[in-house]
């Protein structure tokens, strides 16, 4: 098999065709600890991390968004109190239990009205050229097949002068950091999804995704190649997490 053939899979190289089927595995065996496991996981931090893009995004009354791998709704939640009843939010995932999951969530919480739940893959977004004011994609892009074709998919899909706003882990800038966080990654992660999910092979690939994940500067520079403006990222929590922007021309 060549190298053309394969992709990785946390640490493990796999067949192409098989990535999708595997991470869809993973993502069945926690959408239903997701939002508690997030909170776990990063002390609550990742509120803050998403309050951030939305406060990056320049959403307004009326806009279109498209939130992709949104799993249980966390941004589309938000956007849909910023666009109101003339705006247009849209809440896709690829993997159907996470998208299940979050339209349960935001109907028991009564925020459907302008929400539409779409199962979507990242590469071949279903949607016409030009129809999104915004879009973001929060720790979901690094679970990708292909990560250029992505890009290029949510470029047409952006209406000109629109954004995206990638939100993803990334690679911490203190070696001291850097160190801890990788402690913490494969030790007490896999551990707590043992104890929490009783699941910790799924929170094991999700460490290893993450390192494998491309860095802030190689990401900066994958969104140029696809077409993207003005491309620009901020660093939080010590690089931990980077939030990547760019601009439709």
């Amino acid at each position: 098999m060549s190298e053309k053939d394969t992709t990785h899979f946390g640490y493990k190289e796999v067949d192409k065709q098989a990535k999708a089927g595997m991470v869809a595995d993973v993502f069945h065996s926690v959408a239903s600890r997701y939002d508690l496991m997030n909170d776990l996981m990063s002390g609550g931090v990742h509120r803050i991390w998403k309050r951030f893009t939305i406060e990056l995004s320049g959403v307004r009354k009326g806009n279109a968004v498209l939130d992709i791998a949104g799993g249980t709704g966390d941004l589309a939640a938000r956007f849909s109190r910023i666009v109101g009843p003339e705006g247009r939010v849209v809440l896709a995932d690829i993997n159907d239990s996470m998208l299940r999951v979050g339209r349960d969530k935001l109907l028991d919480n009564g925020q459907c009205a302008n929400i539409e739940f779409v199962q979507a893959d990242a590469q071949f977004l279903p949607f016409p050229d030009d129809s999104f004011d915004c879009i973001t994609i929060a720790f979901g892009l690094r679970n990708v097949t292909e990560k250029e074709t992505a890009l290029r998919s949510m470029l047409r899909v952006l209406k000109p002068g629109g954004r995206l706003l990638v939100l993803e882990f990334s690679k911490p800038d203190n070696e001291l950091l850097s160190k801890a966080y990788d402690t913490y990654s494969f030790r007490v992660l896999p551990l707590m999804g043992r104890l929490v999910a009783n699941d910790s092979e799924s929170y094991q690939y999700l460490a290893e995704s993450i390192r494998m994940h491309p860095d802030q500067e190689t990401l900066k520079e994958m969104m140029e190649d696809a077409g993207f403006g003005r491309v620009e990222f901020h660093n939080m929590t010590g690089g931990i997490v980077a939030l990547h922007k760019g601009i439709k021309a």
